[in-house]
């Protein structure tokens, strides 16, 4: 039996406002906002929020308690409608309802908080206040950027169709961004922990302290890697993968890995760099 108190919140909030005599109602969506209380404030916390469609706000701050707040973005004037396209009138004439509930749920138990919405049509953006020794989990498929400030911990962030920025942020990261851009600058990192950074379609911007040390891999196919650190590379041959199937009837194979590794400062803790479709940028803070 823990001996921490559990906390669960199960939030679905509705609002409808209605003006009268408007062809259409432009009514900005009111948040939902929830503090969350932790069984602990003394110790650190985990956030983890995961949207489908949203972008995800996190800023960190000198509380006790987690700050939720969640609203319906007002794509004002799209005129359509589940309905659309099986015969029922579009509505043009008619007064426009907002639907301003974003399904949030959130969910607390020792010292871990978990924020999702049960919308899955409708396009919700999260900010998240949070204590700044925090470590997140943020997740989001479409129609949003992830953005973290003043955060110190374990960070773990993954958009598919949007940006991850993360600013002013201390600890550990592992950042990707399918169809978009990684920003990230530290304060301070943990050398114990490994990072990577990571995109298909965008450039990547790291930042880091001047003393940084680490050993790192780098490979863009389609761009070009610039540094402010001195990169000492390794000398070794690149890595080979071969794959013989010809006892099975079939091919010879040979890959040479496009990756190139060096180490910084006398190498440290390993730090990834994988890009396809753009360049990669390792900046020293201070730098000009």
């Amino acid at each position: 039996m823990t001996n921490f108190k559990f906390h669960k919140f199960m939030i679905q909030i509705v609002s409808a406002v209605l003006v009268a005599g408007a062809p259409m109602l432009h009514a900005q969506s009111p948040d939902n906002k929830v503090t969350v209380p932790l069984t602990d404030p003394s110790r650190p916390v985990t956030v983890r929020a995961h949207l489908l469609n949203g972008g995800i706000t996190v800023k960190g701050a000198d509380i006790k308690e987690v700050v939720v707040e969640a609203r319906v973005r007002d794509h004002e004037g799209r005129g359509e409608g589940r309905g659309e396209g099986r015969g029922e009138s579009r509505g043009e004439s008619m007064k426009r309802i907002p639907m301003t509930s974003t399904g949030l749920n959130i969910e607390a138990e020792n010292n871990e908080v978990r924020v999702s919405t049960d919308s899955v049509q409708r396009t919700i953006d999260l900010v998240i206040t949070v204590p700044i020794h925090t470590s997140l989990s943020l997740r989001s498929v479409n129609d949003g950027n992830i953005s973290v400030t003043d955060v110190d911990g374990e960070l773990d962030v993954n958009n598919v169709n949007g940006e991850v920025i993360l600013k002013n942020v201390s600890g550990s990261a592992v950042a990707h961004a399918l169809n978009g851009k990684v920003l990230v600058t530290f304060n301070r990192i943990n050398p114990q922990k490994p990072m990577a950074f990571s995109s298909m379609n965008g450039a990547i911007d790291v930042t880091f302290p001047a003393d940084l040390k680490a050993t790192v891999s780098l490979r863009t196919d389609n761009g070009e890697v610039f540094s402010d650190f001195d990169i000492k590379l390794q000398a070794n041959e690149p890595q080979q993968t071969v794959e013989d199937d010809r006892g099975k009837g079939g091919k010879y194979r040979v890959k040479i890995d496009k990756t190139v590794r060096g180490s910084i400062n006398g190498g440290g803790q390993e730090i990834q760099f994988k890009n396809f479709n753009g360049s990669i940028y390792l900046r020293k803070a201070g730098a000009k």
